[in-house]
């Protein structure tokens, strides 16, 4: 049984950082692309930042290109999202994705934490 877990929410100051970790178990992590994603109250899940299985390429949203960072370390079945500068726009919770191509052609197979809580306010 696949299983993510995150962890390193909590309440931070405008202008602060944290690190969110996610631990993966249960799946050959190494063959799964990650990503975060974050759900504010009232709103939509969006997609925050995704890596690709070998760690080779990143990707992000807009809303925080400059101040997050995606990494991953396929030894610990583990990637991370640091984020600095962190503004009250970014208060949601935010969730863990592994996502891999399925057996059937257009499938996908696609797993998620929990969610951690990050608040973001003076």
């Amino acid at each position: 049984q696949a299983q993510l877990v995150e962890s390193g929410g909590g309440l931070v100051q405008p202008g602060g950082s944290l690190r969110l970790s996610c631990v993966a178990s249960g799946l050959t992590f190494s063959s799964y692309a990650m990503s975060w994603y974050r759900q504010a109250p009232g709103k939509e899940r969006e997609l925050v930042a995704a890596i690709t299985s070998a760690g080779g390429s990143t990707s992000y949203a807009d809303s925080v290109k400059g101040r997050f960072s995606i990494s991953r370390d396929n030894a610990k079945n583990t990637v991370h999202l640091q984020m600095n500068s962190l503004k009250p726009e970014d208060t949601a919770v935010y969730y863990c994705n592994a996502r891999r191509d399925g057996l059937r052609v257009g499938s996908l197979i696609d797993y998620w934490g929990q969610g951690t809580q990050v608040t973001v306010s003076s």
